[in-house]
């Protein structure tokens, strides 16, 4: 009777353990994931790159998690905010993405993305210190380019090539982009006195802004294009292309959005920048100038952009979370 009360005693214990090991091995359900690109130094008490922001407002108190194929932890906190920086460019940063996504500890079914950082934009639609919103994002690299002096003058260096079709264009969930501006439309923003002073080197009325929140199409390129000729091109693919005017350039978002929709769809992905820079020089400076500025020459308020961008992607965030009964079968209604 002894032996019998202890093989069922142990038997209990077991099923107890094993329950509770099931029960640790649950994965944890992300209601926003935040991938930024890259971080100067460490996360935190230091000059802050795409990431410092966001880690100091959510992930502080949290335990780096470690994920094979991605060189940088995902951080969680208790509320199912996640995020990781995922590296530069589009190959590094979607690896990253896919490995997170296929990684058993995190249960992304019903996540929300914000895919934040900083980026260029036109003098002739945005401003330093801007951050804006995604309404389309496009690639700017799947076709054919040719040097402009072997075509006739005035005509595009650019060609489609077929096949991409269903790669290179990303329209953002319209209802997704309707509410993030609700949300974060009148957000106060950071300005500096550098950025200020730079402005004022250009005639465009929209370059001379202060910061602001704003919508528009997001150009993804690895290569870091400048002047006005390049600009006009990416202006021209957007067009070509049916999306919003071009406001943004950077280097990850159509890598990281495909990434996202095969395996969970599109409709809850946001591509979300900060304009450190503009895509061109001033009428006073050629391009070449403005990619090497003397020093004291550059645009300066990158700091007090990076906090912008975080302080607007927080309260898109913090509503979802708050709301998460609302948000987590889908965008709600307005």
């Amino acid at each position: 009777m002894a032996g019998g009360f202890r093989r069922l005693a142990l038997s209990s214990f077991l099923l107890v353990g094993l329950g509770t090991a099931a029960h640790a091995a649950e994965p944890i359900k992300v209601k926003v994931f935040v991938g930024a690109m890259f971080e100067i130094g460490k996360n935190t008490g230091d000059r802050a790159g795409e990431f410092q922001n966001w880690y100091e407002r959510y992930w502080q108190a949290s335990e780096p998690i470690a994920v094979k194929g991605a060189p940088n932890p995902v951080h969680c906190n208790a509320d199912g905010v996640c995020g990781a920086v995922l590296g530069m460019g589009k190959v590094s940063s979607s690896a990253s993405m896919q490995a997170i996504l296929l990684n058993p500890q995190f249960d992304l079914s019903q996540a929300y993305f914000i895919i934040s950082g900083v980026a260029g934009t036109p003098p002739s639609r945005g401003t330093i210190g801007e951050v804006n919103w995604a309404s389309w994002v496009v690639d700017y690299d799947l076709g054919h380019r040719w040097a402009p002096e072997e075509n006739k003058a005035g005509e595009p260096t650019f060609m489609p090539r077929k096949g991409y079709e269903a790669v290179r264009l990303f329209q953002m969930n319209p209802a997704l982009v309707n509410w993030a501006m609700k949300l974060t439309a009148d957000t106060p923003l950071k300005d500096s006195d550098s950025a200020k002073a730079y402005r004022q080197r250009y005639p465009q009325e929209a370059a001379r802004r202060a910061p602001f929140v704003g919508t528009g199409t997001h150009m993804t390129g690895d290569t870091f294009f400048h002047g006005p000729g390049m600009s006009e091109q990416a202006q021209y693919i957007a067009k070509l292309y049916g999306a919003d005017d071009y406001v943004i350039t950077e280097m990850e978002a159509a890598a990281i959005t495909l990434v996202i929709k095969r395996s969970l769809g599109s409709d809850r992905v946001m591509s979300l920048r900060g304009a450190v820079n503009f895509d061109q020089g001033n009428p006073n400076e050629t391009t070449l100038q403005h990619l090497d500025p003397k020093p004291g020459e550059t645009a300066g308020g990158f700091a007090e952009t990076v906090e912008n961008v975080a302080t607007v992607g927080a309260r898109m965030t913090d509503h979802i979370v708050a709301h998460w009964d609302q948000w987590q079968a889908g965008v709600p209604a307005p």
